[in-house]
């Protein structure tokens, strides 16, 4: 029974390594393309802002249809992100914060 949990499945595995694929091909793909066209300071400006609009894109939907623990780790990592300006730790307060107030709420 427990060999069973572990095995994977052959079609599952080639869909995950094709993701892979895909996901390094667009990447690898998006750094050639901007290596080889001149870019403006617009466009500059847009790409430094991507990161953070694929964030808001990914978790305004999750703190949109959240209760009080998703609103209290988004104000969370709003103050984070304000005193220290670091995404990644902004990010690493909201997981975290989210999951005790998730358990405490």
């Amino acid at each position: 029974m427990v060999g069973d949990a572990l095995s994977l499945e052959p079609v599952v595995v080639g869909v995950v390594l094709a993701m892979a694929v895909v996901t390094y091909a667009t990447k690898t793909g998006g750094l050639w393309l901007l290596n080889r066209i001149e870019t403006s300071e617009r466009l500059e400006a847009a790409l430094s802002v991507l990161p953070g609009a694929i964030v808001i894109a990914v978790l305004g939907p999750e703190l949109a249809s959240g209760g009080p623990a998703e609103w209290s780790a988004g104000v969370l990592v709003v103050a984070v992100m304000w005193r220290t300006e670091s995404i990644l730790l902004a990010l690493c307060t909201g997981v975290a914060s989210v999951v005790l107030l998730r358990g405490l709420l």
